[in-house]
């Protein structure tokens, strides 16, 4: 979350940001006037306080000199009537205003484009030349049922729509991804984690994914606990409430976990092939750093996760994502979209960003500076990569005109083979 002097003393800032990411001004009217009956509530009762002390030092004073004090007690009685009160209202005030403040985004940063939706995102680099085919190319389902690699009926009859049973070299395919992905990023310095993929919903509020994305996760209501919508929700919390020193940092974690996603808002949308699934595959890249440092590590990132792609030879290109299209918790992101030839369109397959101290400040992570000063840490995500955006763009970037499909050689030694074909 941001830092409340956004509300109280930098709310031009906080305008023009809501402004740039076409959220509405209402959400700050409301906010101000919550802020300010609890600060009311606040003032009101610490006045009461003194007076009742008041009252409370004239009691000790007539009862040491024998007088009757039933009358100030009758007042003091009132006093504390008043109070209660007034510790109510102040909860309530404070309550709903943290409740609210939580459905506040982060600021974008000034590098980002201004736009309402991914229409104003901005390419900014392309790699590797798309292969030209001297046949029509099939999109990854055509070719997945040619090879037998993947299975919709037996996931369909399990779990129903939007699931997939990978089969034979498809089984080894997706396994291959993962562990080469986790191979790579781990001999870049990073540390693996593999975290549970059940939280509570302090450790998501923490990542920002609650309170406002409660109706895209899958929630266990028995035992209060949330499928994981990315590794990221785990890693977050890794130094929750830590202070970490200055000295540690970076501290940079990679983990592989399945991801759940309910995909409440896309319906109709991409329902064939594995394009947009409730449960899928992702290693994920995450970073504490030092704030001055963290644009830097930001794009360093980004360029992690392309090196995947230029080992497999996959054609891709990094978008930078404009505010209408960027992330709740984000104040930067770029997109890795990769060339799916079958479908004639860039497909996501990692978003990396910067979410500054949006994320610490939920989950108390601070730094210590050498001079004994504490701060909060600021906090980078990125997918490195998520697997079923890559196994797509293998299957139709790789695609023979037989049907078979060439695996990339960095990819050989996991597989055990060079080429599937069709069964």
């Amino acid at each position: 979350m941001l830092d409340i002097a956004y509300l109280r003393k930098r709310r031009e800032i906080l305008e023009e940001a809501l402004k740039r990411r076409g959220y509405s001004l209402d959400i700050l009217v409301e906010l101000e006037e919550l802020d300010r009956k609890r600060r009311d509530a606040i003032t009101k009762a610490n006045e009461l306080r003194a007076k009742k002390n008041e009252i409370s030092r004239e009691i000790g004073r007539r009862r040491r000199q024998g007088k009757d004090v039933s009358d100030l007690m009758e007042e003091a009685k009132k006093y504390d009537e008043l109070l209660s009160q007034l510790k109510k209202e102040e909860k309530e005030y404070d309550t709903r205003f943290w409740n609210l403040w939580a459905y506040v985004p982060n600021i974008p940063h000034e590098s980002v484009p201004v736009g309402p939706d991914e229409s104003a995102n901005v390419v900014v680099r392309e790699w590797g030349e798309r292969r030209e085919f001297s046949f029509a190319p099939k999109p990854h389902w055509d070719i997945a049922e040619l090879l037998g690699i993947l299975d919709w009926e037996s996931a369909s009859e399990m779990s129903g729509s939007r699931f997939v049973t990978y089969r034979g070299l498809g089984a080894r395919l997706e396994r291959a991804l993962i562990n080469y992905f986790l191979d790579t990023h781990i001999k870049n310095g990073y540390t693996e984690i593999f975290p549970p993929i059940l939280v509570k919903p302090e450790a998501l509020y923490a990542s920002g994914h609650l309170p406002k994305f409660h109706e895209e996760m899958y929630y266990i209501n028995e035992d209060n606990l949330y499928l994981i919508p990315t590794a990221e929700a785990s890693l977050a919390n890794l130094h929750r409430g830590q202070v970490i020193p200055e000295e540690r940092l970076p501290l940079y974690y990679v983990a592989y976990t399945p991801c759940f996603r309910r995909e409440a808002g896309s319906h109709g949308r991409d329902v064939r092939g594995i394009i947009r699934m409730h449960q899928f595959n992702k290693v994920e890249l995450f970073k504490y750093t030092k704030p001055e440092e963290s644009y830097d590590e930001h794009e360093k990132m980004v360029k992690d996760a392309e090196a995947i792609l230029q080992t497999l030879g996959i054609p891709y290109r990094v978008v930078l994502l404009s505010t209408g299209d960027m992330g709740f918790a984000a104040a930067k992101t770029y997109d890795i979209e990769v060339w799916a030839p079958g479908l004639n369109r860039w497909l996501e397959a990692s978003s990396v960003s910067n979410v500054e101290d949006f994320q610490a400040r939920r989950a108390n992570v601070k730094l210590r500076r050498k001079n004994g000063k504490t701060e909060y840490v600021h906090m980078l995500n990125g997918s490195g990569l998520a697997t079923p955006r890559v196994f797509i763009a293998i299957l139709e970037n790789f695609q023979q005109e037989d049907g078979s499909v060439v695996i990339p050689e960095v990819l050989r030694p996991y597989m055990g083979v060079d080429v599937i074909k069709p069964a």
